[in-house]
């Protein structure tokens, strides 16, 4: 029986069909819709780049890439012009390395807020326990509206990977806690039921998962998620 080909795109349209689906969905993972809240409190709608890799404006600081149009003629935003930034539903504050660390060789960078309340979490990929080494920020998911010294975090939503550098990040991932990005220090397995039962102190559903060491340092994204859940069934 002969096979019937008609049907079927030739080898060479196939790859090149894939190619142009391959080329939008990066495309459309580097771009995001959201705003900034510039130095001096104003709001700019547009499109964000997070993650743009090669070198910023300023030594020693992070930056996003922002397009006033979908179109238009990108342009570099560092942390000195910055006090917070939102692409898609992540939202992101502007943040010095606490103590003697570095985050990719920044002083200055965004940071994440991954639960906001008075007792807040913050999310970073390499940073270490106790100071030095680089880093480039990946952050955990966002909920609600939070003030911290550097800035005001904004809405929530999934991860994105931003920092100098670019790339894909595989180090691990690193959280911290403090009432503003001033006096953050890093969650541990010795603090971490302590910390976390404050930060959700407002969901007992939660906490009761924590106390019963259902949730440790290992899976706080799970739990993360967990506690974004429950939050939002009370609001259905």
């Amino acid at each position: 029986m002969t096979a019937n080909y008609k049907n079927y795109l030739p080898l060479p349209a196939l790859a090149l069909l894939f190619m142009m689906l391959t080329g939008q969905a990066a495309t459309a993972q580097k771009w995001l819709p959201g705003y900034f809240i510039d130095v001096k409190g104003v709001k700019t709608e547009g499109y964000i780049y997070p993650n743009p890799g090669g070198s910023g404006p300023f030594k020693n600081e992070g930056f996003i890439s922002f397009r006033d149009e979908e179109k238009s003629t990108p342009y570099y935003l560092s942390t000195s012009d910055l006090q917070c930034f939102v692409a898609g539903r992540d939202s992101f504050v502007v943040a010095h390395a606490p103590g003697n660390e570095t985050w990719a060789k920044k002083e200055f960078d965004f940071v994440r807020v991954a639960v906001n309340s008075d007792m807040k979490i913050y999310a970073t990929r390499g940073a270490d326990s106790g100071g030095g080494g680089g880093k480039k920020v990946q952050v955990a998911p966002a909920v609600g509206i939070g003030t911290g010294t550097y800035g005001t975090a904004y809405g929530g939503g999934l991860g994105i990977s931003i920092g100098g550098g670019g790339g894909s990040n595989k180090s691990k991932l690193s959280y911290y806690y403090g009432t503003n990005t001033a006096n953050m220090k890093h969650l541990t397995g010795e603090n971490f039921i302590d910390v976390m039962s404050e930060a959700m102190a407002d969901e007992p559903e939660v906490v009761e998962q924590i106390r019963n060491h259902n949730f440790g340092i290992g899976n706080v994204e799970k739990l993360i998620a967990y506690f974004n859940k429950v939050k939002a069934s009370h609001s259905n």
